[in-house]
C-alpha cells in the first residue's frame, strides 16, 4: 500500500491524539502548576507541547499555529488574565484560527471567569481543580467540536 493512501487510512481509522498548547504568558515565574497539567495531559494520551516561561501573546498565538493544536491552555497567577486571555485568542482568531479551544487556569476570580468566558474563553480552573477533570473537559470539548477543523 502506498505510503500516502497508508497514511490516509490509518487518519480515517484511527483517532488522532489531541494536540494542547500549555504556555506561561507574562512575567510570572512559577511554572510547577503548568508542569504538573502538562505532565497529566500527556499521560492522558495528549500530544503536549509546553512553550515554557516568560511567552509573549504573540509568541504562543505563533507557536500554536506552527504546532497545529487544538488547545492553548495558559497558566497565569501573575493577575494579567484579562489581559493575556483575550489578547492570544485575538491573535489566534486574526490567524485564522478561531477553531482552536483557548483555556487555562490560575488565581482568576469568578467574575473574571465569568466576563473571560462572554469573550469566548473556555472554562478556567483554578487552584485545586483535578487534572482528571481537566482531562475530562478537553477530551469531552474535542468529542463535540466541528468536525473537519
Amino acid at each position: 500500500m502506498p505510503e500516502c493512501v497508508a497514511t490516509a487510512y490509518l487518519y480515517t481509522y484511527m483517532e488522532r491524539p489531541i494536540r494542547v498548547l500549555v504556555a506561561k504568558p507574562g512575567l510570572d515565574g512559577h511554572d510547577r502548576g503548568a508542569k504538573v497539567v502538562a505532565a497529566a495531559l500527556r499521560d492522558a494520551g495528549m500530544e503536549v507541547i509546553y512553550t515554557g516561561l516568560h511567552q509573549t501573546p504573540e509568541m504562543i498565538a505563533s507557536a500554536a499555529v506552527q504546532e497545529d493544536v487544538d488547545v492553548v491552555g495558559l497558566s497565569i497567577l501573575s493577575g494579567a488574565h484579562m489581559t493575556l486571555f483575550p489578547r492570544v485568542k485575538t491573535l489566534l482568531d486574526a490567524q485564522g484560527r478561531g477553531d482552536i479551544l483557548v483555556t487555562g487556569g490560575g488565581i482568576i476570580p469568578k467574575e473574571d471567569m465569568d466576563t473571560l468566558a462572554a469573550l469566548g474563553i473556555g472554562p478556567l480552573f483554578g487552584p485545586g481543580t483535578s487534572t482528571q477533570d481537566l482531562v475530562e473537559y478537553i477530551r469531552g470539548w474535542f468529542a463535540t467540536r466541528p468536525q473537519g477543523v
